[in-house]
């Protein structure tokens, strides 16, 4: 993807195409780098266990988490709380191992925005100018709209899937006590994939830039899109109506919103390709 500068005769730099084996060695650091940035941040996390797990992890199955007290001002009848919750362990070493998990994913999300830096510094040489203004902004954008997906599984998403999920009961002689494990893949399962999938309008603009996508298309495949919306819900979250729900009307609104971003573009190209044609 990338090229190479070397000086000839003339002692002025040139481009020359890289080979196979030459993007092979690049792509290699790339990944090095990004890993290393990875491990970097879960040392920190892994570091700060206390903080992590007590302000963090923890956070959505308490009282006093910022969901539950919105909705209770806002009033009675949206008021939920969260069940008391024991979580257990049943593995020797369940909880190191989860530290690890936490401290890997904590790295990664922290990391996203250097991590798609490292990806886009390898792809961009082999754009056109074309696709390279289109995508003008894009490790930010992406950057953001992860962060914001992110943010949107664990105030939104992770809070009703646990009040829902750790209050539901069969009968009377059952009493919840989920595992340490199983409450941190939960909690994981209900913020990175939804980080991923809010990165959706980014590539739909990316796409109606250079003319692979259309508004009309999306529309006319408006439906399958919802089934498909909600198939994939139901691969990426945990087994409950609750959890997929809440994760399939924001990437169905992100859709929408998608379908309005090539609209607009379409416009404007329309407009200038007119004014062209006037000159």
């Amino acid at each position: 993807m990338s090229r190479n500068k070397k000086l000839i005769g003339t002692g002025k730099p040139v481009e020359k195409e890289m080979g196979f084996l030459d993007h092979l060695e690049e792509l290699r650091w790339h990944i090095i780098r990004a890993g290393s940035s990875i491990l970097v941040f879960a040392i920190i996390i892994f570091a700060s266990e206390k903080f992590v797990f007590d302000s963090i992890i923890y956070a959505p199955k308490k009282a006093d988490f910022p969901t539950y007290r919105f909705l209770c001002w806002m009033s009675e009848m949206t008021c939920i709380t969260p069940p008391k919750l024991q979580l257990i362990t049943r593995e020797l070493g369940e909880q190191f191992f989860v530290h690890l998990k936490v401290s890997f994913w904590m790295g990664l999300i922290l990391s996203f925005p250097y991590i798609f830096w490292e990806f886009w510094r390898f792809i961009k040489p082999g754009l056109y100018k074309k696709e390279q203004k289109a995508a003008r902004g894009m490790v930010f954008i992406c950057s953001s709209l992860f962060a914001l997906g992110v943010l949107f599984g664990f105030y939104v998403i992770a809070p009703f899937a646990i009040s829902w999920l750790g209050s539901y009961t069969v009968g009377t002689e059952t009493i919840n006590s989920p595992t340490l494990a199983s409450y941190v893949g939960y909690l994981t399962m209900c913020t990175i994939p939804v980080g991923i999938i809010f990165e959706f309008p980014v590539i739909a603009y990316f796409l109606g830039k250079i003319g692979i996508l259309s508004s009309a298309f999306l529309r006319a495949y408006r439906r399958h899109a919802i089934v498909f919306v909600f198939i994939i819900s139901a691969i990426i979250t945990p087994p409950d109506v609750v959890t997929q729900v809440l994760i399939s009307i924001p990437i169905l609104i992100l859709y929408e919103v998608s379908i309005r971003i090539i609209k607009g573009i379409e416009k404007r190209d329309a407009v200038i390709e007119n004014a062209q044609s006037d000159d």
